[in-house]
């Protein structure tokens, strides 16, 4: 009796889901059958899409229902002694996205947040001052790669010190995960082959001031560790004027809003290859990426595949409208800074086998007679004699300013191809190069007295640096502000007795161009020592919303005999100008960092108030 009373009950349900799917199909016939979206929303407008273009999980859109939106703002509400998060939107992102956007979620948490806005449903505005909702933001993923380095879905963090003038900040990270297996099968002629040889994972994340991860890239639908053509390292990530983000890997460069939003994402073109490390964006919109010629024909008629010692200027079209070729400009036989670096720790090429070591005169000069070409510390074209790891761009005379790791030096060229200046060790210059090289001045403007490659007074040259850039804000014409990471390897071109002397720097110079002379104004690093010596990576760069230069030594204690099995611990610095003392200070933990910047909400989100 049970299974008949069951059996009708069934029926009765059948038979009204099939009566009501056949009252829908006979409406579907005659044409429209009702509302286009019948999704019910939390609030009086849409529903909420979460994670809206795939790759920025922490991120949604709340759907506009129909309605014309203006006039919005967002407020994430913090954790308990959290860190609030709260921007403006212009009309613009909400026509664009659909609705309001949403930034800034924690991960694997309950997120309350706070929106106000104008609607207009086609007869009346009405403003709504706050509408609250409420949306579950998922727990960071970072796939596994089996390396003992990785302990947690994200690097842990450490605050050890914020000012509250820096409170509202945001530190977007631009890290990795060391290789794969999935990514080693891609691999070419390794230890060499351009650059699927450092086709890292990416980690790029957005940290609050109380460490708490607020933006996370999932890259899964752009990046294939098993595709020549969508793998690499992601690098040169930047926040143009317009609030969108722009970088590059392996044999693309791309730019996207910070929900994910695609803009571009474009092959290199087919002249050039190996993208890495440095992509900057002028005024005009033209880009400045640092690659290799994917075929030169050296003086000697050998074809080769040159490595990093190229910089491309591509229009907003992609096309390529100049290019620096840069063993025209400089000296790509110089050899002293080369012999000097630690074989081990050439930029992302760490091999613990050769940590200390040096390669003498006899070992470069076997090179030719052995046709040894490719991704190896050595001399010519079609070897990494330049490693150039950042571009920048001076409008005041239409010139580039690059730096070069495997030289120690950072050098401004013309338009011409000429260079104009260098700021590095006098040693290893010939003929009208040498003549480029600035002198060093005290702040009175005595010239101060150096020795090869050793200097009075507590000044000092850039060894195997990173970051090279002009501070626009303090510079003109003639004077020109740099900021610079002194890595420290190489220092003195030598290499200490003890691998624990090591230190790097944080550096900012002073360089009047027409006198060729160049002042250290501000230095930071050396009294903390070997703690905070980063080998390889990490940049500085002058903050013009709060006067403060943000410093990210990134591979700080980083062990390279234990490379495979442990990684490094950044520590993010921010400082007021001229300071001694850092106002921030945040540690990451076992992670590998290649650079960090500041990352501005309200730019993101409404870049017509700025």
């Amino acid at each position: 009796m049970i299974r008949h009373r069951f059996a009708r009950a069934s029926l009765a349900v059948t038979l009204a889901l099939a009566s009501a799917f056949s009252a829908e199909v006979a409406l579907a016939g005659d044409g429209a059958s009702g509302p286009a979206v019948q999704f019910k929303g939390q609030g009086s407008i849409g529903e909420i899409v979460g994670n809206p273009y795939k790759i920025a999980p922490l991120t949604a859109v709340i759907r506009n229902g129909g309605h014309e939106l203006s006039d919005a703002e967002v407020r994430i509400v913090p954790k308990p002694n959290g860190q609030e998060i709260h921007y403006k939107v212009n009309d613009a992102e909400l026509r664009t996205h659909g609705g309001i956007p949403v930034f800034g979620l924690y991960p694997d948490y309950n997120n309350t947040v706070e929106v106000s806005y104008t609607r207009f449903d086609g007869k009346e505005k009405v403003r709504i001052e706050k509408e609250v909702y409420r949306m579950y933001a998922p727990a960071v993923y970072t796939p596994t790669n089996g390396s003992m380095n990785q302990h947690h879905n994200m690097f842990e963090t450490e605050v050890v010190k914020v000012d509250p003038e820096f409170a509202d900040r945001l530190y977007f990270i631009n890290n990795f995960l060391t290789t794969a297996p999935q990514q080693g099968r891609v691999v070419w002629n390794n230890p060499m082959g351009g650059a699927l040889e450092w086709s890292y994972y990416p980690q790029n994340a957005i940290l609050d001031t109380k460490g708490e991860v607020r933006w996370y890239m999932n890259p899964d639908s752009i990046y294939d560790p098993e595709s020549i053509y969508r793998a690499g390292v992601m690098m040169g990530f930047h926040q143009n004027a317009d609030g969108k983000i722009t970088f590059g890997y392996g044999q693309r460069y791309a730019k996207y809003d910070i929900l994910g939003r695609e803009i571009f994402n474009r092959r290199l073109p087919a002249n050039y290859a190996d993208f890495s490390h440095a992509l900057m964006v002028a005024d005009n919109g033209h880009m400045f990426l640092r690659v290799s010629a994917a075929d030169q024909r050296r003086p000697d008629g050998k074809r080769v595949h040159t490595v990093r010692d190229v910089v491309v200027e591509l229009d907003e079209n992609g096309v390529a409208v100049d290019d620096w070729r840069l063993w025209q400009s400089l000296d790509p036989y110089r050899d002293v800074a080369i012999k000097a670096m630690n074989r081990g720790a050439v930029c992302l090429n760490i091999d613990e086998t050769l940590d200390g070591k040096t390669l003498s005169s006899e070992e470069l000069a076997a090179m030719d007679t052995q046709d040894n070409f490719g991704d190896m510390p050595g001399v010519g074209v079609g070897r990494n004699w330049a490693h150039v790891n950042s571009v920048d761009y001076d409008p005041s005379d239409d010139s580039i300013v690059v730096s070069s790791r495997n030289q120690s030096a950072v050098v401004k060229v013309g338009r011409d191809k000429k260079v104009k200046w260098i700021l590095a060790s006098p040693e290893g210059w010939k003929g009208e190069l040498a003549s480029k090289v600035l002198k060093p001045i005290d702040a009175k403007g005595n010239p101060i007295k150096c020795e090869g490659s050793k200097c009075e007074g507590g000044f000092d040259w850039t060894w195997t640096q990173h970051a090279a850039w002009r501070i626009d804000e303090k510079s003109d014409k003639n004077i020109f502000y740099l900021s610079v990471f002194d890595n420290g390897d190489g220092r003195g071109m030598e290499q200490p007795a003890l691998a624990e002397d090591k230190y790097s720097r944080a550096v900012i110079y002073r360089i009047d161009q027409q006198k060729m002379t160049v002042e250290q104004v501000w230095s930071y690093g050396k009294e903390h020592g070997f703690e905070w010596f980063s080998p390889i990576t990490s940049m500085v760069e002058y903050q013009k919303d709060k006067d403060s230069v943000l410093v990210y030594s990134a591979t700080a204690d980083l062990n390279l005999k234990l490379f495979h099995q442990q990684a490094a611990n950044p520590v993010i610095n921010e400082f007021k100008w001229g300071a001694s003392e850092p106002s921030v200070e945040i540690r990451l933990k076992s992670t590998m960092g290649y650079r960090a910047f500041c990352f501005d909400v309200d730019k993101a989100f409404n870049a017509e108030a700025k």
